[in-house]
């Protein structure tokens, strides 16, 4: 450990450290006794060789408009080839409507600086209430947009680096934007024409799209609060058309009611479930063995047994075994050079089979 930790070698690796110590005329130890002592020591890492751990992104829940918004840059293909315009898209992620958007030819934190400084004077957004999530690049933290987040009050929220989920909204919402029919194939003739295919776009998700993630309204209906009043309507032609024909439904009508928050990057939490395989012993006798087990699928173990007379489920011959203590004895030649091998083998004694089957519906029963 103090050789470890000292200044010469605290940076190195265990076997970087005994290949300088025999080229010094010193054995300590192999590279495997260094790795066992620092392990017994709590140290996987020394002085500055400590890797950087990235936490994860803080979760922000917003419940109404305008809490927290979601933002990135994408690319849209011009006529130059290897050049391209930068889409600044701006959403809010509890209404998914687009508050904010420009078509520059550059990216810029300026660019990024006066587009958020539009939006907020135009939802008036108030000091210390709105949170801004984006992802690592230099646009999102450039001084001049941070100084302006910082002078409108606005909370900065950053993905991991190289983590590409951590900003999922946003991610979407490119995907929406370029698998529109409308999007052209090849390029944008220039920057007023992809200006202008993005405010159509832009016009058309926010008050046409229905979203499929806030209960099939559109964006700007949830962003003025009248998804509600949507959703009520929808769910009293349900109940009346339950009432009238009753036998239509087994249970409930489809669930109409409003979404009342969205979670950004939420914890991701792991459940086990406990399992059990029931193993059937002689005598009748049913042994339980509980074990934990992620897969909600179990499995059933059943013994098979050659004796008795009893034909095995899932063996190589179809008749019954009339004495297992000598091989092949009553039993039915089948052309199956497995089954020929294993009558063959001498002093065969009976043994328990187990087969694992798996608990699959069966196929009768599907529609």
């Amino acid at each position: 450990m103090e050789v470890s930790n000292s200044r010469a070698y605290r940076d190195l690796s265990p076997w970087q450290i005994v290949a300088q110590l025999a080229d010094c005329g010193r054995y300590l130890g192999s590279e495997s006794s260094f790795y066992r002592v620092l392990k017994q020591n709590l140290l996987s890492h020394r002085e500055k060789s400590k890797p950087h751990v990235h936490s994860r992104p803080k979760d922000l829940l917003a419940r109404n408009p305008n809490e927290v918004w979601s933002w990135d840059i994408t690319y849209m293909n011009s006529a130059l080839r290897g050049a391209y315009y930068y889409l600044y898209l701006v959403e809010d992620i509890f209404s998914r409507m687009i508050v904010g958007w420009t078509v520059e030819e550059v990216e810029s934190a300026d660019h990024a600086a006066r587009l958020i400084d539009r939006v907020c004077q135009e939802q008036a957004i108030a000091i210390g209430s709105l949170t801004l999530h984006s992802d690592n690049g230099a646009p999102m933290k450039g001084a001049t947009l941070l100084a302006t987040l910082e002078r409108l009050g606005v909370a900065p929220s950053f993905s991991r680096p190289s983590v590409s989920d951590d900003n999922p909204y946003s991610e979407s919402l490119f995907k929406t934007l370029k698998y529109r029919p409308s999007y052209p194939d090849g390029a944008f003739g220039g920057l007023d024409e992809a200006r202008e295919w993005v405010g159509r776009f832009v016009q058309w998700y926010n008050t046409e799209h229905l979203h499929s993630a806030i209960r099939f309204v559109t964006p700007r209906s949830r962003h003025l609060g009248l998804d509600k009043a949507i959703l009520d309507k929808r769910r009293a032609v349900y109940e009346n058309a339950k009432r009238l024909n009753p036998l239509r439904w087994s249970g409930h009508t489809r669930n109409w009611s409003a979404i009342t928050e969205v979670c950004l990057n939420p914890k991701k939490e792991t459940m086990k479930t406990q399992v059990e395989i029931p193993i059937h012993q002689r005598g009748g006798r049913t042994a339980w063995k509980r074990r934990p087990k992620d897969s909600a699928i179990s499995q059933r173990i059943e013994r098979n047994t050659y004796g008795g007379g009893v034909s095995p489920q899932n063996g190589l011959h179809r008749g019954s075994i009339t004495n297992d203590q000598h091989p092949g004895k009553g039993l039915p030649r089948v052309k199956n050079r497995l089954s020929e091998d294993l009558l063959q083998a001498p002093g065969r004694r009976s043994m328990p089979r187990f087969k694992a089957t798996m608990d699959y519906p069966s196929l009768e029963n599907l529609p």
